[in-house]
């Protein structure tokens, strides 16, 4: 099993990484280590998956919570009274939501994607972890700098402390739009002239995702310094990433997540 891991956040602390296509026993379109349960995968292929993956982490499988996400920006607190929760109601809590933030640990948190942006924060001072499905729709929505004011108002976390992620996704040369995504964007406050280009020969419009992201977290006062930012792009590395672009809807994902060690006393 092959992970993208990351130099950024301290790793005695936590754990963060993204898969690649690498391992597992999914098939065609899924192959091989496909984490997505929502892709029209088999869902035997998807939990053998998921115990690879687990004791890769040294974790159960059970304690990896993964949101059935939506686009949109909701943000859902990974605490106690979820861990007691049965099944049914995790499943029921996990539903329509797009970033997960946490402060247990020995659990994974995590989000997928299969070309949509991946974004991990931490926060080493009071060791809280967050993991962000932020596709075009969610950037447009800000779920980042929700998520960011969701650890500040639960946590106290203080933005100027917190450590970024922005995993492997669609780079811009690959990221064509219509023109009424770029209008969606515009609304959204975003200057297009910042995280877009039209090419030169189809007059597209291209956009960086990634970049919009990162202004999203320099808006909020992280510092450039503790933002990391993967250059892979999924659409372009067929022989590491699921891409839907690529492969169509019916494809692998990629989780994109992090577990908090124990701390010491």
């Amino acid at each position: 099993m092959k992970l993208i891991q990351y130099n950024t956040f301290p790793a005695d602390k936590v754990t963060a990484f993204t898969t690649t296509i690498d391992g597992g026993c999914s098939s065609g379109n899924y192959t091989s280590f496909n984490l997505g349960e929502y892709c029209n995968d088999e869902e035997t292929n998807v939990i053998g998956n998921r115990k690879e993956l687990a004791a890769k982490l040294n974790l159960a499988s059970d304690n990896i919570f993964v949101p059935y996400q939506t686009h949109e920006d909701r943000i859902l607190i990974i605490d106690d009274n979820f861990i007691n929760a049965s099944a049914e109601e995790k499943s029921k809590l996990l539903k329509s939501i797009d970033a997960l933030v946490t402060g247990k640990e020995n659990i994974c948190i995590g989000i997928t994607t299969a070309d949509c942006v991946p974004v991990l924060l931490y926060d080493p001072k009071n060791n809280i972890l967050a993991t962000i499905h932020a596709g075009w729709k969610s950037t447009v929505a800000r779920i980042v700098e929700k998520t960011i004011r969701v650890m500040s108002k639960t946590f106290l976390s203080h933005s100027e402390d917190l450590l970024a992620i922005i995993g492997p996704s669609i780079c811009p040369v690959c990221f064509e739009v219509g023109d009424e995504v770029g209008e969606r964007f515009e609304r959204a406050r975003y200057q297009l002239s910042d995280i877009a280009t039209r090419h030169p020969q189809t007059n597209k419009l291209h956009i960086d995702l990634k970049e919009a992201n990162r202004q999203q977290l320099v808006a909020n006062n992280i510092q450039s310094d503790n933002i990391e930012i993967s250059p892979l792009c999924t659409m372009q590395e067929p022989g590491l990433f699921f891409s839907a672009r690529r492969q169509g809807y019916n494809s692998g994902r990629m989780l994109s997540g992090g577990v908090l060690h124990t701390m010491k006393k």
